[in-house]
Order: C-alpha cells, then structure tokens, then sequence
C-alpha cells in the first residue's frame, strides 16, 4: 500500500502528515510513504518503522528543521571534560533527523532529496572551516538495529554532522546513493558503519568535509557484534579528510573487509588505517582503486597521503589495537603525499603492497610539511620530515612487489622512494618512469 502525506508549507503539519503516514503503515504490516515529485517537505525530527519504505519521487525535497528543539534527543552532547583526545563519539548520537530503532526491512529509497540544514548549525571560523557550537551536531540519517536494511538512490545533502550512520545492523545495502556536502562543515562524514555486518556499499558518490565511507566501532554502541564482512565497491569519494577510513572510534575489532575498483579524487588523504582505540584490524584487502590526494587546511587530519596505516595510543589510559594482514593491490596513486606506516611499538605487522604505483606530485598551494599522525596524546601530532613515496616507522614484515614510484623536484619531498626506522620489509620500490 502506498501512503501520500501532503505538504503544506508548515513544518508542524508536514511533520505530522509524514510521521501519520509512516506509523499508519507500520500498522499495516507494511507498505511505502511516498513524497511526490516537484513538493519541498518542511519537518521535525522523525521516526521511521520496520517493514515501511520512505520513498522520494525524483524532484522531491525533505528538509530537516533548523531548530535544534526540532530534533529527536537521545545520547547528550560532549562537553570539555568528557569530550577526550581527537573528539572521539563517545555515546549514540544526541540529535538525530531520521531515526530508526529495531525496525527491520527499513528502505529509504528514490531520486529526491534530503537535506540537512547544516548552515543553521555552524559558523565559519576560517575562509576553509565552519564549526559548531556543540558536539556531536544532529546526524541527518541514524539507523540502529535495523536488520535487512537498504538506502539506495536519495541524495543526501548538507547534514550538519554524520550524513547516514548505520549502528548495530546486519545485511545493510547502500547503493547508487549521492552525499553532498559543502567540503568546508566539519565532521560533515558521508557513510559511516559502526557495529554493522554483512554490509554492501555499491556504487555511490560521496563529496564531504571529513570522512567519506568510514568503518567504525562506536563506544556508544559498544555490545552489538564489531564491524565486519563488508564490501565497498565502484564508490567515487572526495573528502577533506579521508576518503575510504576505518577508524579512527574503533573500540572493538574489525575483520573481512574488501575495497574494490573506487575512484577517489581531490581529497586530503585516500585510504586510512586510523586505529586509536582497543579495537583491531585484520584481513582487509584493497584492489584496483586510483587515488588524487591534494592538501587542505590543517583543520582536518591528513597531509595529503594517499595511504596512511597508523597505530597510536589515544591517551595515556587508552591502548590501541594493531593492524595486520592488509593486502593492496592494482593500486595507482598521485598527490602530495604517499604511503604513511607508523605506530606504536608492535602494533603494525604483515602489510603487503602489489602492482602498486606511487606518484609524488605538487597538486595545491599549501606547504608540504610532512606527516599528520594526529589524533594522539603524545606529541608531536605532526611528523615534519621530507615526504617520501613510502615511509615506514615501527613496522615488521611489510613486502613489496611489482611496486614503483616517482618524486617530482620539490622542496617539500624526500629524493628517496622508500625510508624506513624501526622497520623490517622485503622486496623493494622501484623507480617509475
């Protein structure tokens, strides 16, 4: 059965015709609240139902409240004390525009768009920076113990914070989805996966501040099964930080996770391994992925590599989990920065890198400076050193093969392809012509 809420122009009864429409639904065992084409939504925080679908015709707009009393409140907002080294999400998210809880078979689906207000939340505190007055700000999208769920095809745009963030879910398809975000609102992440398994991520573009798809495991939603068995694949990413991340809130392990033919471009740093926290990284695999990095401002983490593989303790109370078996493959990347290994003592063992070019470019009018290792408690969070196609600090068995790389005449780059302290690695970075 399909629900049609009419829009009005208030956001009080567009609120109340669209949740009517998706409880009725859920009453009836199920069925797709439609939002038609050509008609802009005004509404309050709102609730979705298992077993109902919230469908956007193409030329549909749902746009979130401005209002912070409009939103859903739920985890509470960080605050000095409790916030923690590198602003970690330590509980579910405070505010949140769409909500769903133990609502299996949920769909978000259609052409049209969602929008999150995000200027009402945040003010510019440099040509390149906004921020908020608060933290966390409300996730446009937050999905918990939603089995058998799917987002496919919406547009979400300008969220003020996480754009769509799935916690505590099994099977979970995200596919042909848009995000778009303005690339200077912080902590603006495009798709991000805590606690979830057996996810598919096919197909979708994501342009935001901060992370574009990122693997995490939440203190929030510490007790649910750890992230794994996930698949991201044919995925366009530019981001101001990370492009395609795991971490860096990893409280528990994450396993089996495949990264295939992905395109990321103009983005601060391409692939990270960012682990902080207690939680491990084990059997990963990324293969035939071109990277552009280039650098921004140092308002997000990252200087331009391309890979960064990282371990560091999050403060003194807080030990982090290690990395091993990771596999690169079909690899080709060109920026300013290039592959960052680097830990604590012990924490980074059996990396292999095939078929992989390196490519050491000038692409912005920032400084090359050298490496971000931030969010740590232990200085320096910035390794100011000549960049090199590959850097390696604390790390055993990394091997090499059929790998080769290039450094353009610059003051910022190291002449050598691949440094190494306090690390062991085989084969060898050949020079690419």
């Amino acid at each position: 059965m399909i629900y049609y809420p009419q829009a009005t122009g208030s956001i009080e009864e567009d609120t109340r015709a669209i949740q009517g429409c998706l409880d009725q639904a859920s009453s009836d065992g199920g069925g797709t609240v439609w939002l038609s084409a050509g008609t802009a939504y005004h509404s309050k925080s709102l609730t979705l139902r298992g077993h109902v679908t919230l469908h956007l015709e193409n030329g549909a707009r749902l746009v979130a409240s401005g209002d912070i009393g409009d939103y859903r409140a739920e985890g509470g907002i960080d605050t000095d004390e409790t916030r923690g080294v590198g602003t970690p999400v330590l509980r579910k998210p405070a505010f949140a525009f769409l909500y769903a809880y133990d609502a299996p078979s949920v769909v978000i689906s259609g052409e049209g768009r969602i929008e999150g207000n995000c200027f009402q939340f945040v003010h510019r505190v440099n040509p390149y920076y906004h921020a908020g007055s608060f933290y966390p700000r409300p996730t446009l999208i937050y999905l918990e113990r939603c089995d058998n769920l799917v987002v496919r095809d919406v547009t979400l745009a300008d969220s003020p914070f996480w754009s769509l963030h799935v916690a505590g879910s099994d099977n979970v398809l995200i596919s042909a989805i848009t995000i778009a975000n303005p690339l200077d609102v912080a902590n603006s992440d495009g798709i991000d996966i805590d606690h979830s398994t057996n996810v598919r991520i096919i197909g979708c573009h994501v342009r935001c501040a901060d992370d574009g798809i990122c693997l995490k495991n939440t203190a929030g939603n510490r007790g649910y099964p750890p992230t794994a068995q996930v698949l991201i694949s044919d995925c366009t990413v530019i981001s101001t930080s990370a492009a395609l991340k795991i971490g860096t809130e990893g409280v528990d392990d994450f396993a089996d996770i495949l990264v295939q033919n992905c395109i990321i471009s103009a983005s601060n740093r391409g692939i990270s391994i960012q682990i902080r926290d207690g939680g491990s990284v084990t059997n990963a695999r990324f293969s035939n992925i071109l990277i552009r990095t280039r650098l921004f401002s140092a308002d997000y983490w990252g200087k331009g590599e391309a890979i960064a593989i990282t371990s560091f303790d999050r403060d003194h109370k807080t030990e982090s989990g290690k990395i091993s078996r990771i596999r690169f493959a079909s690899i080709a990347t060109e920026g300013e920065g290039g592959v960052l290994i680097a830990g604590d003592e012990g924490k980074i063992s059996d990396i292999r890198f095939e078929d992989t070019e390196v490519r050491l470019t000038k692409t912005s009018s920032w400084p090359v400076v050298g490496y971000d290792l931030r969010p740590r408690e232990r200085k320096p969070d910035l390794l100011e050193r000549p960049v090199s196609a590959f850097y390696l600090s604390n790390a055993t068995d990394i091997r090499f093969s059929d790998v080769r790389a290039s450094i353009e005449a610059h003051e910022g780059f190291s002449t050598t392809l691949l440094e190494s302290e306090s690390a062991s690695w085989s084969g060898e970075v050949e020079p690419l012509n």
